[in-house]
């Protein structure tokens, strides 16, 4: 249960930051305006304390952690909403940073 926590809040993470950067980019880059930009920086606030969450009292490990989960979300993020399509590296760098996440967090010690 507490990996399926962890993972979860991972996932919260990762939608808080990503989105509240794209949020931000939008507002800017796009010039989409001040609500946006506001709207992003609430939910990068918010990941900061979706992080705090985690099961794992060790700050550099569930950050470590953390940016394979922000590698791979962050392609996803692009499919979704502004139509990226990763090439087979970019698949590939995922599933690595992936299995650093899994190794990183839940390999087990003892």
């Amino acid at each position: 249960m507490t990996v399926l926590r962890s993972i979860a809040l991972f996932g919260l993470a990762a939608l808080l930051e990503i989105g509240g950067a794209w949020l931000v980019w939008q507002g800017v880059r796009e010039q989409r305006g001040w609500a946006w930009i506001g709207g992003g920086l609430i939910a990068l606030g918010l990941y900061g304390f979706v992080a705090t969450l985690q099961p794992d009292a060790q700050f550099g490990r569930i950050l470590a952690a953390y940016g394979g989960v922000f590698v791979a979300g962050s392609l996803a993020w692009g499919m979704v909403a502004d139509g990226y399509r990763p090439d087979r590296w970019d698949v590939l760098g995922a599933l690595i940073c992936l299995a650093g996440v899994g190794v990183i967090m839940y390999a087990p010690r003892g």
